[in-house]
């Protein structure tokens, strides 16, 4: 009966959600813990990281415990964070990282921000949640003052120099040699990318993406201070931005994650705004059932910025169980809103009989546990991406932050050669994706790539790249999990989508896995993805591009013509399809000035593609 009451209470517990105002928790409910009993106050500038230490020390000792923090600013210093070593997934490895909360071991814990503001200083992963279990963070604020990334105002442009203006205040710097560096509370950086916003719109400048808001060659400026804030960058720029519009500043590395979550189970994160960071988003990582409500990363815009993250999201590498994201909300971020994958690594050597040296190849992506005994991998050709087989993993051991040693349970299949990948096919989740909005952000908005469910339905994208990325390969990312039942339903693709270019940007859905060796008899890698009852508004001409798909639906999809921008894809079809098999192209409701009516096939027959659909035709 105790055992079923505690229940009752810990689902109470991961149900109630809401910023302050809206949805209160019943406090008498869990053994609450208030903050401020440990040494903070609120708005005092104070620094908030001991206070929270000990506060969450406290926690452990408690049944159900919620951490309280009533409402105003909580500002958190990396003096006295706690210093580890992570290696994150698609990360610099920069360490140790500075970690303003760590909630380590933990269980059955409840965070409540009440609608706090935590304002974190210098370079820090704002939260950690490691080896944790059933966990709620809500009603929470992240945002720096001094952010990790800058920007400015155009004021004017000539053929000799750009004039901007610049909030020193939010954004510090200095000229060092003619070159701009931003500086900060103990950090200082150059600048590596430059990206054009639009000043109403807050829309990535059309066409300018990866290929740079100044043209190539824009390294070379030499920049001055004028007065009152403006400053002149003098080079023959092969692009000028438009006057009025706001430059984004990328510089510094990707060195902390916002939330990073490692080896944790039952994670739920709703409420909050991630209004910057120094890196990823939110990092998920080997951790299992996942689930973000009302989670917002976007760009602060009561200090007038029009940039939120440094780079992805959402990021997912290596998870399982089920993966939630509803009602979240992107914008102005300087890579993809969400990323879900895993990670190939590369056969390296035989050790013996049943033992294999193996490599991590993405340099971002290096020292973590890869695999655990009991986990089942797959071997995948690098040259088709076909699976030749599985097996299962008796031990794991780190030689180096790049290489290790597993043992299987079995014989290393005679097929097993130098340059091999392998894919854990145990650490890979479903995913829902609903009622969410992806608002301009630099590169695409959705990358998937896993074997389970996915289901991405009731989205509304403005992504400047791709809307949806199904990708894959063994040869440059490393990002695997070829999928095997994707359902995209109920979207809405505005115009927006694929203004700039952008890699694997082939249409406003792209699936494009990079199989190096393309041809009739090349196994198809992505099976049964059906793409239906979505709004499509496409200016230009690329609406699907589809490589190596088993089973591929596009059904009941209305495509209506926009002209809010002037064609500019390299890609002059409707629908690109190569290497598909068991292809339906069927009762959609196709605007009759729809420019991408063709459909192109490569590597395939037509016989492939069963088409019910009589102003759509073949490519010659």
């Amino acid at each position: 009966m105790i055992k079923g009451i505690f229940l009752v209470i810990l689902c109470i517990s991961f149900h109630s959600v809401g910023f302050a105002g809206q949805h209160q928790v019943k406090q008498d409910l869990f053994d609450t813990v208030k903050v401020t009993a440990y040494g903070i106050t609120p708005n005092s500038r104070a620094n908030a990281v001991p206070a929270i230490q000990r506060a969450l020390k406290v926690c452990k000792l408690k049944k159900n415990p919620l951490l309280f923090f009533p409402k105003g600013r909580y500002d958190l210093w990396p003096q006295h964070a706690i210093e580890k070593v992570y290696y994150e997934s698609n990360t610099s490895d920069n360490n140790p990282k500075r970690n303003g909360i760590l909630l380590e071991g933990q269980s059955n814990l409840t965070i409540d921000g009440n609608d706090a503001a935590f304002i974190y200083h210098n370079r820090m992963q704002p939260i950690t949640v490691e080896k944790s279990t059933n966990i709620l963070i809500k009603n929470l604020n992240i945002d720096w003052d001094i952010p990790l990334t800058a920007q400015a105002r155009v004021i004017d442009t000539t053929a000799t120099y750009i004039t901007i203006m610049l909030d020193e205040k939010q954004y510090p710097y200095e000229i060092d040699a003619g070159k701009l560096s931003f500086i900060g509370e103990g950090w200082k950086s150059g600048v590596k990318m430059v990206m054009e916003y639009e000043y109403d719109s807050h829309l990535i400048a059309a066409g300018t993406g990866d290929d740079h808001a100044l043209g190539k060659g824009w390294q070379n400026y030499r920049a001055e201070k004028l007065q009152n804030g403006t400053l002149r960058l003098y080079h023959s720029f092969k692009r000028r931005p438009k006057p009025g519009n706001v430059l984004i500043f990328r510089h510094s590395d990707r060195d902390h994650a916002g939330i990073f979550i490692t080896e944790s189970k039952n994670i739920k994160i709703e409420h909050l705004n991630l209004y910057h960071c120094a890196g990823l988003g939110i990092l998920s990582q080997f951790s299992e059932n996942l689930s973000f409500m009302k989670v917002n990363i976007i760009p602060n815009s009561k200090k007038g910025r029009y940039f939120s993250g440094h780079d992805d999201g959402m990021h997912f590498s290596s998870c399982k169980g089920q993966i939630l994201v509803d009602n979240c909300k992107y914008e102005g971020l300087m890579d993809d809103p969400i990323n879900v994958h895993g990670i190939y690594v590369k056969v390296i050597k035989k050790l013996g009989t049943n033992q294999l040296l193996c490599r991590f190849m993405e340099r971002m992506s290096v020292g973590m546990v890869w695999a655990r005994k009991g986990d089942h991998i797959g071997f995948t050709d690098n040259a088709s991406l076909k699976t030749l087989g599985k097996a299962s993993v008796t031990a794991f051991k780190q030689i180096s932050t790049t290489d290790f040693e597993i043992t299987l349970t079995t014989a290393i299949p005679i097929y097993v050669k130098e340059g091999l990948g392998l894919e854990n096919l145990t650490w890979t989740p479903s995913a829902t994706i609903r009622n969410s909005t992806f608002e301009s952000c630099r590169a695409r908005g959705i990358l998937v790539t896993t074997p389970k469910d996915v289901l991405i339905e009731n989205n509304i994208f403005r992504s400047s790249g791709s809307a949806i990325l199904i990708a894959g390969d063994v040869n440059s990312w490393y990002e695997s999990g070829a999928v095997s039942n994707v359902v995209i339903k109920g979207n809405t693709f505005l115009a927006p989508v694929l203004t700039s270019n952008y890699q694997f940007s082939e249409a406003i859905i792209s699936i494009f896995p990079e199989i190096p060796i393309m041809n009739q008899s090349t196994p198809t890698y992505h099976r049964n993805i059906q793409i239906i009852n979505n709004n499509f508004n496409p200016y230009d001409y690329p609406i699907l591009f589809a490589q190596s798909v088993q089973g591929l639906i596009f059904e009941n999809n209305t495509l209506t013509r926009s002209y809010d921008f002037s064609p500019f894809h390299k890609r002059k079809v409707g629908f690109s399809l190569i290497g598909c098999k068991a292809v339906e192209i069927r009762n959609n409701k196709i605007d009759q000035n729809l420019l991408g009516k063709n459909i192109s096939i490569q590597h395939m027959q037509k016989s492939d593609v069963s088409l019910i659909q009589p102003e759509l035709y073949f490519d010659k």
